[in-house]
């Protein structure tokens, strides 16, 4: 008989090790667990030089949320560590996301994070103390499969899911990982947190990139590259120089506002041109994609990503966190792994995630996703 973490072992017996953050999420797993009778140990991570940060509304894993989740840890009656990860956050996740938006690409951090940090150093650790899961409040499902493996599925609160930013996780990881929030909407974690008396119980969601204090990744980009940023030309894309800009960081594909441009027209960033230091400007109807070239693809599905070829899969796709899975055909071959949109999207930023789900239904499973590396405007649809 399995316990309700899949395991078949008594919860006395079964040690988790929870990934506290401070917030309310991951408080209410520690002592939803607890409460269960696990034998639970709490970790918090330092991830980066809070200053500013620490108390900002928003912010996490750093500060006064370092001090909540000791709170929190003290109160449902657990050991409670505070690792600093804050070189390898440094190296894994801020600095890749430095290099990402000079290149002209517009990065998701918080996948990385999960994929480099969370997923992959943290699960070390819960191993070295005996653990026999890592559990996260992240809003997503992990469901059994018949062969023993794990799949990942978007959380039964549509609202709240985040499985847009954990496509990234293996399926050696996905064998180790709970999710104990994913069939629960957010109104009834806000109500266990109060059940239990948690001081987080009305604590604000996290929000944005932890590490950007006052929202402006430029900020962040020239403290750490001072001198990287270079001035370059505005373009549209019939070839007109319209102006200039101060560096290629400021943009992200698909902005309007911001631009400084006075023509007559509603323009908007349709690329970016890193070695050029080019801005590309056009209409709204420039954006349109239809065709994504993806690399570093982490596959989840069941039968080799290789075999699917010309033909490819029928499937569904979120090239941003905001946006709804949108019907695609996926397609692997000898050239590489490419996305065709059934209808286009405007917008398609390279550097973003595009997460592959096996439908665009609510609780669809995830069957993985890569990085956008290219975009091709208004491809022409493949021959029947």
């Amino acid at each position: 008989m399995l316990n309700s973490l899949d395991l078949p072992t008594d919860p006395s017996k079964t040690r988790v090790v929870v990934a506290m953050s401070g917030g309310v999420d991951s408080s209410v797993v520690a002592a939803l667990l607890k409460r269960e009778g696990y034998d639970v140990i709490g970790i918090t991570l330092q991830l980066y030089d809070h200053g500013a940060a620490a108390h900002r509304k928003g912010a996490c894993c750093a500060g006064q949320d370092i001090y909540d989740a000791r709170r929190v840890a003290e109160a449902i009656g657990i050991p409670h560590y505070v690792l600093d990860y804050e070189a390898r956050f440094r190296e894994a996740v801020i600095d890749r996301f430095t290099q990402s938006y000079l290149a002209g690409e517009t990065p998701i951090p918080c996948v990385e994070c999960n994929r480099s940090i969370k997923f992959r150093d943290l699960l070390e650790t819960a191993r070295e103390l005996g653990a026999d899961v890592l559990a996260t409040g992240h809003y997503v499902a992990s469901r059994a499969l018949p062969d023993g493996r794990r799949a990942l599925h978007r959380a039964a609160d549509p609202d709240r899911d985040q499985s847009y930013f954990l496509y990234a996780t293996t399926p050696e990881q996905l064998d180790l990982l709970r999710f104990p929030l994913g069939e629960l909407p957010k109104e009834k974690t806000r109500e266990l947190a109060r059940e239990f008396g948690l001081t987080v119980a009305e604590k604000a969601d996290s929000q944005d990139i932890c590490f950007v204090t006052q929202g402006r990744y430029s900020d962040v980009i020239e403290r750490l590259k001072p001198g990287a940023v270079q001035g370059g030309e505005i373009v549209h894309v019939d070839g007109r120089v319209l102006g200039r800009h101060e560096g290629i960081i400021h943009y992200t594909v698909g902005q309007r506002k911001g631009l400084g441009l006075s023509v007559g027209e509603p323009l908007y960033v349709v690329r970016l041109e890193a070695k050029e230091a080019r801005v590309v400007v056009g209409p709204r109807e420039a954006l349109a994609t239809r065709l994504i070239r993806v690399t570093d693809v982490n596959w989840l599905g069941d039968v080799p990503l290789e075999s699917l070829g010309e033909k490819g899969m029928e499937v569904a796709v979120r090239v941003r966190s905001t946006r709804e899975p949108r019907p695609a055909t996926l397609r692997s071959t000898g050239t590489g792994t490419t996305v065709e949109l059934l209808s286009a999207e405007d917008g398609v930023s390279p550097g973003q995630a595009c997460v592959i789900y096996e439908s665009d239904a609510p609780r669809a499973r995830v069957l993985g996703g890569g990085t956008i590396a290219r975009t091709i405007a208004e491809a022409a649809p493949a021959a029947a």
